[in-house]
Order: C-alpha cells, then structure tokens, then sequence
C-alpha cells in the first residue's frame, strides 16, 4: 500500500487547541560541561549535559552541533527539551577547517560517544536521576544531521539502539555533485535504510545566498528537502518560513556565525523555541507514545500554532 501524504498550508484554518511546548517545561534543569577532568570512564570528546533537576527516569537525546560550531551555542536550545523530561547529551566535536576523512571522523567520534553513554552518564547525573537507554534520539544540526542520518545508516557501529532521528536544517556539502563523504544522498524517494521515525525541519532562508564572499549555508540538493525525501515512513517535515540556518543559536554566539544567514530584526528567540518545541512534539510521539502536541504541530493553521510560520508542513505515515 502507497504510503499517505498529508501537506498542510499557512492558509488552511482548521481550529485547534494551541500547545504548550513552545514553552519551557515544568522541570527545572542543570547543565552540565562534562570532559577528561570531571568523568570517569572519561567520554572520548567533551560532552555538554542538558538534565531535569527533579529525581526520575528520563529518555536520552544526543544533539551533534554544525560545522566549526561550538555545543555551547545550543544551550538555551538544550535546556528547553530537556525542560520537558529528556536527558540532552552534546558532544564537541574537534572539525577541522580542511579533513581529508570529510564526516568520518565525526561520524565516529558520535558512535563512541554512544557508547560511553551506557556507562559514563550515569556517572555525571544529578542524583536521583536516571537515563532511560531504551529510548534513545538521535539529532543533528547542519553538517551534524549529516552526521546523525549516517550514524543511523550504519556508517558507525554503536552497541545502543536509536530509536528516533531528527535532521535540524541538515546538510550534506555544497552541492548535488560535491557531497561531503559519504555521499549519503541517492536522490531517490525513501531510500534511506532507516528504520525509525525520522523528524526533518528546515528553514526558509537557508539557501538565500548573503553576498559573494558567504554562499547559502543551506545549498540546494543537499539540504532539509532532499534529507525528508529520502526518508522512509513514518516521517515528518516543518520549514520555518522566515528563519535562517543559524538562528536557533544561543544571543551569544559569535556575531560572525550567527549573522550569516540571520535576516530582519526578528528575535532568535522565537526561532529556538519554534525548534526545540517542535523537537519536543517529536521526541514525546516518538519515544513516550504522546502524540497530542505533534498532531497539532502538523494539522495547523501553523501561523497560530507556532511562534513563527511553519510552511510546508508533511507527514509521510506507513
């Protein structure tokens, strides 16, 4: 049986109840810069921790940041998922500028990271909290959701299971005939050989070039369309209309980064809780069987459902 599409517009107007992730969480969180110094076992990269406060069991996400990016650029973005009862885990990768390994090593430096955390996170939480491996996330951002989809096409072998994906604005080299390798990208429909819920989200502005000296950060071919064209059912698909690749950034990231692709005096605020809500929506249908907010998410209108227009908006569902 074909699988089903449902798009949605900005223009449909069906009413519905507005949800709540857009908004921080209930739980009061702690963060937590974790490296050689402060572990053992010793993780094998640095590791910034995102964890609620309050005693419990918790599912487990790991966020990869973007090219030459710092994982302390995503913390405000951290705090607000794990605000609602995850355990947020990102690794700092060392990228260099020039590699002629293109993503392995990041590729593998994320697969022994998985495997430290059975062992090495429970050692680094808070007291009273426990990680929850059997629901493990994995997500990516820019040229880490091009880490992450070939983490989970096996590129690595890890000894945990993920069991769901998330690309934010990902990224797989500069154009259709110069991928970063591996060439992840087979430009046909559902060929991922992924076998979990996959969530896609990209932004309207990613391909806009800035000028001559700064091309899009998000290229055409390689980027958030192609990476939710090749995903299997069940998988989901949000643009944030308005929005750049950098701007789910923390204020204080370096001014460098975070105006590339930045356009307008909108708030960068409202650009990470757009994407931490909808990663939450995601995460809670995907991992805790809670599929009330990312229904709403995905039915609309999104323009009073999000704090920033969400257009397109696709399902693809087995």
């Amino acid at each position: 049986m074909a699988a089903s599409v449902t798009i949605h517009s900005i223009a449909d107007q069906v009413p519905l109840v507005a949800t709540s992730v857009f908004k921080p969480g209930k739980l009061a969180v702690e963060v937590l810069p974790v490296d050689h110094s402060n572990a053992l076992p010793t993780p094998p990269i640095p590791v910034l921790i995102a964890a609620p406060k309050d005693a419990g069991t918790y599912p487990v996400a790991m966020l990869l940041h973007g090219f030459f990016l710092q994982n302390r650029f995503y913390e405000q973005l951290l705090k607000h998922v794990a605000s609602f009862g995850f355990i947020m885990v990102a690794p700092q990768f060392h990228t260099s500028l020039i590699s002629n390994n293109g993503d392995a090593d990041d590729i593998d430096a994320a697969a022994k990271v998985t495997d430290w955390l059975a062992e090495g996170l429970p050692s680094v939480l808070p007291k009273g909290i426990k990680a929850d491996f059997s629901k493990l996330a994995l997500a990516g951002h820019s040229r880490g959701g091009h880490t992450a989809f070939s983490l989970a096409l096996g590129y690595a072998k890890t000894n945990l299971k993920f069991s769901a994906l998330i690309g934010i604005d990902p990224v797989a080299g500069t154009g259709k005939s110069s991928q970063l390798p591996p060439a992840i990208l087979t430009y046909k429909p559902s060929s991922f050989d992924i076998a979990m819920p996959v969530l896609v989200i990209g932004t309207g502005l990613g391909e806009k070039k800035r000028n001559a000296l700064f091309p899009s950060c998000a290229p055409k071919d390689v980027n958030h369309r192609e990476f939710y064209n090749e995903c299997k059912p069940p998988c989901y698909y949000v643009v944030t209309k308005d929005y750049g690749h950098l701007d789910m950034l923390d204020d204080d990231a370096p001014e460098l980064v975070t105006c590339l692709c930045k356009e307008g005096d909108k708030c960068k605020d409202v650009m990470r809780k757009t994407v931490a809500g909808t990663m939450v929506a995601f995460l809670k249908a995907a991992l805790g069987e809670e599929h009330g907010d990312l229904k709403v998410i995905l039915k609309g209108p999104q323009q009073m459902v999000a704090p920033t227009t969400l257009d397109p908006v696709e399902q693809r569902l087995a």
